[in-house]
This record gives structure tokens, sequence and C-alpha cells, in this order.
């Protein structure tokens, strides 16, 4: 499942993650290094399995807690209404 933003959805990687901004409304949304690391991985082609097989190759956690982690981050973006 490959991710797309909202046409009015801008981000900008930083040295801490990645910023989100909805210029719908003004909110930020502000993703640290693994959510960056997701959302890169989705926004290039990748499926959320490959998300997953990402943050655990970058960081020291175990595949349950890691799929756990990318499901809460995509299900948030979704109902957020910052994809399409």
């Amino acid at each position: 499942m490959p991710l797309r933003f909202a046409p009015d959805i801008t981000t900008a990687e930083t040295e801490y993650g990645t910023v989100l901004l909805d210029q719908r409304n003004g909110d930020y949304w502000e993703l640290n290094p693994t959510g960056t690391l997701v959302i890169r991985t989705l926004l290039e082609g990748g499926e959320q399995s490959d998300a997953v097989d990402a943050v655990i190759a970058a960081f020291d956690i175990d595949r349950s807690q890691a799929a756990q982690d990318v499901t809460a981050l995509i299900d948030l973006l979704q109902t957020s209404g910052l994809t399409v």
C-alpha cells in the first residue's frame, strides 16, 4: 500500500524527522526518525510490510512492535485526512 499525501499536505525533512503541514487548517505534524522512515518507504512505493522490515533493520525492535507502530502511524495519517 504505497502512501500518497493529500494535495494540501506539504512535507519537510529536518535533522529530527519530518514535519507535515496541513495547509487546509494550518496544523503541523512532527514525525520522529521512525515515522520518517515509514513514510519514506511508503512514498517510494513500498508496502506496509516493507516499512516494517525497514524499521526492524534500522532500530532495535521486534517484528510485532514494529508492525503495531507502522499500522498505528498509517491509521493516524488516514483518519487525520492527511492521505488519499
